[in-house]
Parts: C-alpha cells; structure tokens; sequence
C-alpha cells in the first residue's frame, strides 16, 4: 500500500495535544483516588494502539503498577473491526486476585474489548476495569461500557496518538480525522 503524505491524510485535528495531556492527568487523578488503598495494580495494554496512553497515564500514577501487555486483533488490515477476534500475545503473569485496568485507546464496535473482557475474566481477577482514551459509542455493536473514558468522540477514523493508518501515524501528538475519500477509495477497492 502507497504511503499517504500526513498532509494529504488528515482533514483536522479532532484533539490536540495540550488537550490529550490534560485529560490523561484528570484519568490518572481519578485512578489514584479509586486505587490509593490498593497494594498493586496491573495495567494491560491493548497493543499497539493503547501504548501511548498507556506510557502517559503511567507517568501520573502514584499508585504501584505493573504494566502487561496483549495483542489482539480483529481489523484483518480493514480500516474496521471484523468482529473476529484473535489473541495474538498474552500476558505473562497470573491476574487471579488481583486488580486489573484494561487500558484500550479506542472502543468502536465494541467486539474486541469485549472478547479480551471475557478472557480475562475467567482468569479471575480480584477486580477488572476498563479505561479508553476514545470512546465510539455511535458505533458499539455489544454491550460494553468503559469504566472510565478520556473523550468521547463521532464516527470518524481517526490517527495519532498510538492510532495508525496503515501502521502509521502512530507517533502524532494529536487525534486527527483522517479524509473520508482516503479510506472510501481503499474500501471500494476491497
């Protein structure tokens, strides 16, 4: 696939970084004061989307964590989910009893958190919470709901900030919505 100049790929910036790093602060207030009387907490990063965020709200946390890291995927190189959901990386410790954050960085369909949800789950943590940076309602397919959200945002396929076009783009500091004509012309040629 031919490489998208970031200028020819971006119609505006949905959120900018200034934004982004106070509303990763407020998340990381928040979680300080639900977990202050806990003795750890596993975060579990979506990757690769969910690693910058994940680095961010780290930074904030006065609270002892132990990052984790799973790879999951359902797109199948389409610019939307398929529902069919593959673990592709697990983690490497045991969550039985433990608190656990699911820390995503956007929910759209709502197939993959909810498949990664249900596996561990039978893992049996102590406690299992969800945090997305983004959040899709207008597009949930199942029924799940974050425990905590950043933004909530439209129907639009958005870059930056661990987000990818085509596995790039990841590293903008910003949310940007990609053109609309730049993914229609790859669907239709699908």
């Amino acid at each position: 696939m031919m490489k998208i100049d970031k200028d020819d790929l971006i119609e505006k910036v949905l959120i900018d970084e200034e934004s982004l790093n106070l509303k990763i602060k407020q998340l990381a207030k928040t979680l300080n004061e639900h977990y202050a009387d806990r003795d750890e907490l596993i975060l579990i990063c979506i990757l690769k989307g969910s690693v910058m965020f994940m680095t961010e709200l780290a930074k904030n946390l006065n609270i002892e964590t132990k990052m984790e890291f799973m790879s999951v995927s359902s797109y199948e190189n389409n610019t939307y989910s398929s529902g069919n959901v593959k673990i592709l990386m697990d983690l490497d410790i045991d969550i039985k009893d433990k608190e656990v954050l699911i820390v995503e960085d956007i929910i759209d369909t709502g197939y993959t958190l909810k498949k990664i949800k249900e596996t561990l789950l039978k893992r049996e943590p102590k406690d299992l919470k969800i945090i997305t940076l983004l959040d899709k309602p207008e597009r949930r397919e199942v029924d799940i709901k974050p425990d905590y959200t950043g933004f909530k945002i439209p129907n639009d396929y958005v870059v930056g900030f661990g987000l990818d076009y085509n596995q790039l783009y990841r590293n903008l500091a910003y949310i940007g919505v990609v053109k609309r004509s730049v993914y229609e012309d790859i669907e239709e040629i699908k």
